[in-house]
């Protein structure tokens, strides 16, 4: 073997090298997040969490009207000037509180961002809302966000019911916090920890 063919065998060799070793740290992470997600309830079993004593759910308002944000110069105050809930989502809040009810979870306290889709939904599904700064939309100002998820986990931390503590906002602020993405109308189960402030036990999809 002439020197140009050892060294081209070397240089494939190492490309295959580094080919298996990018594919099992692929699929060592891969590993890591389905062992993450094996620990969070879905279906039945998240309704159980929910309705055990001391839950909390993160709700991400139902569905709007579509796109992101808010348009320019928009008002809270007025909510003709936001992006608001969809008929479709107007129907989706409403069937979520039905199957809180079939579920057997006890609203305790609900809290929602100040933002009007957040509190339709809130009223519609649990025919109250407690209006919550720390609940607002960080889209237009990522800068609030540290401070308003410290104020929010400090919340959770400290709940003992009776009942659930039930906090609908964005998804914008409530990936921060859990680090998942939530659908519209999702719900995020959630079990006070000391430690930690909580522990994402469970997922609620629209409709389940």
């Amino acid at each position: 073997m002439n020197g140009e063919t050892m060294r081209a065998a070397v240089s494939s060799r190492r490309r295959v090298l580094a080919c298996l070793g990018a594919f099992s740290f692929a699929l060592g992470a891969s590993a890591i997040r389905f062992a993450a997600a094996a620990d969070i309830a879905t279906g039945a079993a998240a309704w159980r969490e929910l309705a055990s004593p001391g839950a909390v759910a993160v709700i991400r308002h139902a569905r709007t009207s579509g796109g992101v944000g808010d348009p320019t110069g928009f008002r809270l105050d007025d909510c003709a000037t936001q992006r608001n809930l969809s008929d479709q989502g107007r129907a989706q809040a409403a069937e979520l509180g039905g199957r809180f009810r079939a579920n057997l979870v006890t609203a305790g306290l609900v809290l929602s961002s100040r933002w009007c889709r957040c509190q339709d939904t809130a009223r519609l599904a649990f025919g109250k809302a407690e209006p919550w700064p720390a609940l607002d939309n960080v889209f237009d100002d990522r800068a609030r966000e540290p401070a308003q998820n410290a104020e929010i986990r400090r919340r959770i931390r400290a709940w003992t019911g009776p009942g659930a503590l039930l906090l609908v906002s964005h998804g914008v602020n409530i990936t921060p916090l859990t680090g998942l993405y939530p659908a519209e109308g999702e719900a995020i189960v959630l079990r006070p920890d000391p430690a930690t402030d909580f522990r994402v036990v469970g997922r609620i999809a629209p409709g389940e």
